[in-house]
Parts: C-alpha cells; structure tokens; sequence
C-alpha cells in the first residue's frame, strides 16, 4: 500500500513539472558510471525508485565549481545507515521521511547528527506527505537545513536547492578544515621543543593554509641545516608531510624525493626565494639559526596574489618556530655529547687516579727504604762522633793541667789546643747534621717497621748512659742510673736506642752544670717504665699543650748553646707507641726539674 503510495508520490512530482523542467532522459549504463575525481557526493535516500531515476535526470550534467556529482542511492533509511557509515564524504541528503516507517526519515536524521557526528553535511527533507511530518515541528525539533514537498522539487528548484545547499557545505567545510587546523597549531604548540611534534605542526599548518586559501593541497617541508647542525649527508631532512606527501615521513632514506618534485625543492634551496606555479609552488624560508627551510605546497589551482600574499607572511612566522624546534634538537644533540664527554672523561680520571695510587706505593716503598738507609747511617755516624766529641773534651782537659813545660812545649799546646777545638767544633757540627737526619728520617716514615727481638731495657739504657757520660762530664753534670735486674720487652733494640738517647741528651742538654741526671729502668704498676729525671728548667703551664708535638720547642732553652731541632719528643712519642707504650712528662712547676719517661704495659712487651 505505501509501496504504491510513494509511486504516485514520484509520478506526480514528475507531473507537476513544467515543461521547461524536462531534460532528455539519459541511459541507465551513463547513470551508473563511476563519478569523476573531485565530484560533488550526495545521497539519495528514498523507498520510490521512480524518485531515485527522476532525481538522476533532473541533475544530469549537474557542474559547481567545475565539479559534477556522485549520487549515491539508498531505498531504506536502514540501508542508509550502512551507507553513511562507509561514505563520510557525503555533501548532501536528499532524504524522504515516511518509509520503513512514517518517522524512519527524521529518526535518520537524529542518527546522522548525533552517532556519525555529521554536523557539516546539508540535509534537505523531501516528503510526499507534508500533513506526516508538519514542517514547523521538523524545522524545529530536527537539525535539516531544507524542507521541500516532493511537489515543489522541479528540475530548477532542485538545482536551486542542490546549488545553495553545496555553497553552504562547501563553506562549513572551509570553517572546519580552519578550526581542524588551529587545533592542531595550538595542540602542537606546547610541545614544540619536541622534535616529534614537528609533523604535527606542519600538518596544522598545511590544513590552515588548505582553508584560508579555500584550496585543496598537499604539502612537504624539507630542512637542510648549516654544517655545524647537519643531520644527513648533504644536509637534507624532510621534516613533515600532508596529504598524498605524508608517506615521506618516517620513509628511510627520505631523501631524495620523487623525480617530480625533487628538482623543484633542489631549486627554492638554490634560488633562496618563492617560488608560484599554477599547481605546485614552493616557499622558502630561513631561521635565525642558519637552517633552511623549503616547503613546497600542491593546490587544486593556481594562487592569486592575495593568496600569494597570505601565504607568504605565513611562512616568515612560522621561520620561529620551527627555529626553536632546531635549536632545541641541536641543544639535546650537544647535551649527549657532552654526557659522553663526561663519562669519557670520567673513565680517563679513573685510569689515572689508578695509576697514580701504584706510583704512590712505588713512592711510599721508596720513602721506606730511604728512611731505613737513613736511620741506619744516622745511627752509625752518631754513636762513634758522640765518643770523639768526648774524647776531644778530655784531651783538652789534660792538656790544660801541664802547667810545668817551657815556652816551645806552651807553643805546642796551643796548637794541640786549637786542633782538638777544630774537632769539638766538626763534631758537634756533624752531630747536629745527624739528628737533623734522624728526625727527618723518622717522621717521613710512615710505615716503620720494627724490628721484633728480645730487649734488655736495663742493659739499653746502661749503654745509653755512658755513650753520653762525656757530653754530660763537660758540663760538670753527674749522670747516674737506677737500673733494676735485667727487665725484657720485645721490641726494636734501635728504636728504642734511638729514643732512650733524646731522652738522656734532652736531659743533658737543658739541665743547669754541676746539675742531676738520673735515669731508672723499672716495673711499676703493671708497667715497664723507663724514666729520665733532671734538675733543669722544669715546665711551664704552656709547655703543656706543646709536650711531643712535631718541631714545638718548650720555653726552655739549651744551657750549654747547643742546638734544638724540636723533633726528639716527638721521636719518643711515635717509638713508645709503636711499640704499644706512651711517653709522658711530669714537672713541679718552672725551676724544679722533670720527669720525662716512656711507659710500657706488660701485657704489651710480648708483641711480636
């Protein structure tokens, strides 16, 4: 019943046409052959095939813009629903409403708008049964942008409609392309230190130039850098591609380019200036960099001068941003290579530092060694130097009580006199030199090693004493020992010579003449102590925080000019604790003398 109901519908809006509406019908092969590149796509969406074929004649040899059209034809709005899902290019529905049902129309019509989000597409409802769908009620309740009665569409009413319909399509399409390509700018500009959003932004850019220019076009951007940004040989990079040029993107090599337009990017980079031909024109631009850019641009017709114009000042200020992109990229560029550089560097400090740390040892093993040669010859210059200088004293002595001689004997024992003085003098001399030596040798030695043997400390210090007795005989000093039974530690018997001697020689050296000196080996307390007591100076409160420091001299001073180096506490210090002990000090106060000692605990003696 509506079957035949829409065929009456058609028939008399075929009908109503006048004459002049009439067009020659075409064969159905030239109705159904393929639409030509660049047509118009409308649907017809009707269940009256007499509709469809009328339709067809009506706009035969239809052109707007030097573009035909493509009619697509569904019978039923659910047939047109599969259709509109795979054709999204569709401009305008020439859409029926009363068909699977009296509402199947405007139901279509909520489902293109609002679940194939189609806000562009121009819809024009045709009815056959204006009363069905009052056009009122659907001009407002539904979004279509025409409402026509089937007996209103004459072939030049249709053409009036399709045409205005097609202008409308035509420039919303042009206001979305715009805001497509805006977003894209603006959602590209955040990031546009990220080299990656480089083919976004060029993309936006080509679709902003498509709309503004209100052309159709496809775009390449092809960099070339200065030699100390080149990225590839020769300096050539492609940057980003639209349209049928987007699949140089990612492509590997992507240089060269096709034939067709290698030559013409080769030619903007030569020329340094736009170049505008009637499809493909190319513009140039360089940053502040020193990059070059050259984009080149295929349009659907040639450029005027406005567009010219418009292009033209978009490209210089793009020339900004992409000169951040570059730079930014060379920053990251120079970034790694300054990691590099520093782990490089690093592994180089590592090999060094390596080979530093064997030269130290090889240096610490060298000290060592010198220090041992050192002591030793120290050690044997002094004990033999110490008998000449006392021996040299005694002959002077003697030499002074002859008193019974002649003149020429008087004669002989002046000169006999300056001699032994000539030698006091050298040997004192040279006995300075040696403790200057010892003590050098001993605080550059970091690694003593001792010696590890059975020590008499009685015995060490009875021979202490009387390598001394004649230094401390010339100053009239009494030298005198408190030693007990024989009291064995082990240890280094030199070391502890070496330490035993600054004690004794200190204690000579600073004392009064005619003064005291004694020295007591004994077990005290758990203790092997070794002790050297004088009737000299004594300490001041401030010697105290100076006591076996390196080179600090106490407020005493030598009573005989002999010299101070300011080392032999300091020896005495270091020996004792090498071998477990402690030296220490005691006075009474300035003028009452001091104790000056080296203690051992017991449970330390045996050490080896």
């Amino acid at each position: 019943m509506r079957a035949a109901s829409n065929s009456a519908k058609g028939l008399h809006a075929m009908n109503d046409a006048t004459d002049d509406d009439w067009l020659e019908l075409i064969p159905d092969e030239a109705a159904e052959a393929p639409a030509r590149a660049g047509s118009w796509t409308i649907a017809v969406i009707d269940d009256d095939p007499a509709v469809h074929e009328g339709t067809r004649y009506a706009l035969a040899g239809y052109s707007l813009d030097g573009r035909g059209l493509d009619i697509l034809s569904a019978h039923s709005a659910q047939e047109a629903r599969v259709l509109l899902a795979e054709r999204r290019d569709v401009a305008i529905v020439l859409l029926d409403v009363v068909m699977e049902t009296d509402d199947a129309g405007l139901k279509l019509v909520d489902y293109i708008r609002r679940d194939l989000k189609e806000e562009t597409v121009r819809i024009i409802l045709r009815t056959g049964q204006p009363g069905q769908a009052p056009e009122r009620r659907v001009i407002v309740d539904y979004d279509i942008n025409d409402y026509k009665a089937k007996t209103e569409l004459t072939a030049d009413k249709l053409f009036t409609s399709l045409t205005a319909a097609l202008r409308a399509y035509q420039q919303l399409r042009r206001l979305d392309e715009t805001r497509r390509g805006l977003e894209i700018i603006i959602d590209a500009a955040p990031m546009l230190l990220d080299h990656k959003s480089m083919q976004r932004l060029a993309e936006g850019v080509l679709t902003q130039v498509a709309s503004l220019l209100n052309v159709d076009c496809a775009g390449i951007l092809v960099l070339r850098e200065d030699e100390s940004g080149e990225r590839r040989e020769g300096g050539f990079c492609v940057l980003a591609g639209s349209g049928l040029y987007g699949g140089y993107v990612g492509r590997d090599p992507a240089w060269p380019l096709d034939p067709g337009i290698q030559p013409l990017v080769e030619q903007a980079f030569a020329a340094r200036r736009h170049n505008f031909g009637d499809h493909l024109s190319t513009l140039y631009v360089q940053t502040a960099s020193g990059s070059e850019i050259v984009a080149l641009i295929d349009t659907d017709r040639p450029l005027s001068d406005t567009d010219r114009a418009l292009i033209t000042l978009l490209a210089g200020r793009l020339s900004v941003a992409f000169d951040n992109v570059i730079l930014y990229e060379r920053l990251q560029r120079a970034n790694v290579t300054l990691e590099q550089r520093v782990v490089e560097r690093t592994a180089e400090l590592i090999r060094a530092n390596r080979r530093l740390d064997m030269q130290r040892s090889d240096l610490r093993r060298a000290n060592s060694l010198k220090t041992e040669i050192l002591g030793t010859i120290a050690h044997d210059l002094k004990n033999p130097l110490s008998v000449i200088l006392g021996r040299s004293e005694m002959l002077a002595d003697l030499i002074g009580l002859d008193h019974g001689e002649t003149s020429g004997s008087e004669q002989a024992r002046t000169a006999m006199r300056t001699q032994v003085d000539h030698i006091r003098t050298s040997a004192t001399r040279l006995i300075d030199m040696i403790d200057s030596l010892m003590a050098d040798a001993m605080n550059d030695a970091l690694d003593i090693t001792l010696r590890r043997e059975p020590v008499d400390l009685a015995g060490l210090a009875r021979e202490v004493c009387e390598a001394n007795r004649p230094l401390a005989d010339s100053k009239g000093q009494s030298l005198t020992t408190d030693l007990t039974a024989p009291l064995h530690l082990c240890g280094d018997a030199e070391r502890l010579r070496e330490a035993l001697d600054n004690l004794v020689s200190n204690a000579i050296k600073y004392s009064y003449p005619g003064g005291a000196i004694t020295v007591r080996v004994r077990e005290e307390g758990g203790d092997y102590v070794c002790a050297v007591t004088d009737q000299g100076p004594g300490l001041s409160p401030e010697d105290a925080g100076r006591l076996f420091g390196r080179y600090q001299r106490l407020s005493a001073k030598p009573t005989g000019g002999e010299g101070s180096t300011g080392l032999g506490l300091s020896i005495v210090k270091r020996i004792a604790e090498l071998h477990g002990g402690r030296a220490e000090a005691f006075s009474g106060g300035p003028g009452q003398g001091a104790v000056f000692s080296m203690r051992f605990p017991k449970e330390a003696v045996g050490l080896v």
